[in-house]
């Protein structure tokens, strides 16, 4: 496996492979470490996102839009104690910074993007912001992947529909989904409105395989508590603003 040390944004959210990540950066620790990604090569410029155990330090945004996450960064820079590496989720994401914008406030505005999963070996708190050892996480496809793909695609728009109260026809043919089955997976992981600690788990699979058969049993069991309801606000999954500080 291969090792790297890359700086750390703890959120308390789950990033996935292949999804969004708009970030408003203003805590002073964050802003150092946005500083010294300017200074990289464009090419060269990721960090680690890793789900906070606790949630202390970073506020979530609304839930909406399935492939865009938005958070806001805040919290002290003594906020992790002295054994960082028990606040956080062991297995993460590496984010690439497509855009780093600094304000006239001195806070920047960040557009990333997941690219791999990590597993977080140790934490250095010494330095102006979080730096962590990590090791890349390879994932095999899994048997019965492509399968699992196609039911877990079926009963996510069967999920979508009952959290919108929509009727079969009037959500038919909106919305192109992709059909490769690690894209499924992190896609559907996204974009349920599940807890963190279960996005953490589906994050953790061991291959795409193991984590849609996971999301087909969460989806049925969702799918299965709405249609109990007598009735649900509708939620846009496919719509999501920048939350405000």
């Amino acid at each position: 496996m291969t090792t790297a040390r890359i700086p750390l944004f703890p959120l308390n959210s789950v990033l996935f492979p292949g999804l969004v990540l708009p970030l408003n950066v203003f805590e002073q620790r964050y802003r150092a470490l946005m500083r010294a990604l300017l200074e990289l090569p464009e090419d060269e410029r990721r960090f680690g996102v890793v789900a906070i155990r606790d949630g202390r330090e970073v506020a979530p945004s609304a839930p909406g839009m399935p492939d865009v996450t938005a958070h806001t960064a805040r919290g002290a820079a003594a906020g992790f104690g002295a054994e960082p590496m028990d606040s956080f989720f062991t297995v993460g994401c590496t984010a690439d910074a497509a855009t780093i914008r600094e304000k006239s406030d001195g806070g920047f505005e960040v557009l990333s993007t997941g690219t791999r999963r990590f597993r977080l070996l140790s934490v250095d708190a010494s330095g102006p912001y979080l730096v962590g050892e990590t090791e890349e996480l390879d994932e095999p496809e899994g048997e019965g992947a492509g399968a699992l793909a196609s039911g877990v695609l079926r009963t996510f728009r069967t999920y979508q529909k009952r959290l919108a109260g929509a009727n079969e026809r009037s959500m038919a043919g909106e919305q192109e989904l992709p059909d490769q089955p690690s894209v499924v997976s992190y896609l559907v992981a996204a974009a349920a409105e599940l807890d963190t600690p279960t996005k953490q788990r589906l994050l953790e699979a061991p291959t795409t395989a193991a984590r849609l058969a996971q999301e087909l049993k969460i989806l049925r069991a969702e799918c299965s508590v709405i249609r109990s309801l007598p009735s649900l606000p509708a939620v846009k999954l496919t719509q999501q603003p920048t939350s405000p500080n």
